[in-house]
């Protein structure tokens, strides 16, 4: 049975996966792949799914929280912030995307107006939030070596 006390290997889980999402996103096409940036967008929300389950799991195992358990659950809460917002940075590029290519298509000259910011600008955001998550997590473990949440 898992050490439920013990955020450690969630954590280490939240930041390996962030690294993953973190260089997929770095490598994605944002106007040539739909099916590609909602992938990344799940990802994003897993992360976030993730972090909150911690989050709801120490939260319930402390009746009075301390300072150091108060610390952790204000990092983790920021890793599922972090999260959640690079989903949102991604579902607007991926609906900016497909309106881009929805005006593309509906064209009736060379000419066509897109609106920005571009899918690509979303994506950098995402990918920079993405980039925070596994500084949080090594920030738990620098602030709290020993058992967390009593």
């Amino acid at each position: 049975m898992p050490d439920t006390t013990n955020p450690v290997p969630v954590l280490s889980r939240i930041a390996s996966d962030a690294s993953c999402l973190h260089q997929a996103l770095r490598a994605l096409p944002a106007e040539r792949d739909a099916s590609a940036l909602a992938a990344r967008l799940t990802d994003a929300q897993d992360l976030a799914g993730i972090a909150l389950r911690l989050f709801l799991t120490l939260s319930r195992q402390t009746s009075r929280p301390s300072p150091p358990d108060l610390l952790l659950l204000h990092r983790v809460a920021q890793i599922a912030k972090a999260a959640q917002d690079a989903a949102a940075e991604l579902t607007a590029a991926l609906a900016r995307a497909v309106e881009n290519q929805r005006r593309q298509a509906a064209a009736t000259s060379r000419r066509v107006v897109l609106i920005g910011p571009t899918p690509q600008q979303f994506i950098e955001s995402a990918t920079d939030l993405v980039d925070r998550i596994p500084a949080l997590c090594d920030a738990v473990s620098r602030d709290r070596p020993q058992s967390p949440c009593r």
